[in-house]
C-alpha cells in the first residue's frame, strides 16, 4: 500500500515538471536577463565588479553564484576518449523545437545613429509595429529589447517524438 502511494507521488511529480512552464526574459533596459522554471529554479545573469558576468543559480531555498567564464584554476588530468560518431541534429528537428516556443512579448525601441537610416527604417517598423510586435524607431539614442519567451518541457518532447 505505502510502496503504491510512493509510486503514484513520483508518477504524479513528474507528470506535473512536465507541465511546469520554462520562461526565458530579456530586458536590456533594466538589464534583467533569466531563465527559469516558474516556482522551481532560475537562472539569472547579472553584471559584476570582479568578472564580466555572474550567475545567480536559485533553486527551490538554495541560492548560489558562480562565475561561468572564469577557468578553472586546477587543469583537470586528460582521459583518453573513445571516439563517438558525430550525431546530426535535422534542420526539420531544430525548426519544430523552435515553433514550440511562445513569444508572450517583444518589444524593440531602436536608434541606429544615423537619421537617414532610421528615416528609412520607419516605414518597416510601422508595418512591422501593425502585425508582428511592438517595434519602434525613434530619434533619441535610445535602445531597448524586451523579450519573454515561454515554453513546457512536454511541448519540447513533442516536437522531438511526433513527426
Amino acid at each position: 500500500m505505502i510502496l503504491t502511494v510512493v509510486i503514484l507521488l513520483v508518477v504524479l511529480l513528474a507528470l506535473g515538471l512536465l507541465f511546469v512552464p520554462i520562461q526565458i526574459f530579456i530586458d536590456t533596459d533594466t538589464g534583467k536577463y533569466y531563465v527559469g522554471l516558474k516556482g522551481l529554479a532560475k537562472a539569472s545573469f547579472e553584471p559584476d565588479e570582479k568578472e564580466l558576468l555572474r550567475v545567480r543559480l536559485k533553486v527551490l531555498f538554495y541560492e548560489h553564484y558562480f562565475y561561468p567564464l572564469t577557468k578553472p584554476s586546477k587543469p583537470k588530468p586528460t582521459k583518453s576518449k573513445k571516439t563517438k560518431p558525430k550525431r546530426r541534429i535535422k534542420f526539420r528537428k531544430v525548426v519544430r523545437l523552435l515553433k514550440s516556443f511562445e513569444v508572450k512579448r517583444f518589444t524593440l525601441d531602436m536608434d541606429t545613429g544615423d537619421y537617414v537610416v532610421n528615416a528609412k527604417m520607419y516605414p518597416i517598423f510601422v508595418f512591422l509595429n501593425q502585425y508582428v510586435a511592438s517595434f519602434h524607431i525613434n530619434f533619441e539614442d535610445r535602445n531597448r529589447l524586451v523579450m519573454d519567451i515561454r515554453n513546457r518541457p512536454y511541448r519540447i518532447l513533442k516536437s522531438f517524438i511526433n513527426h
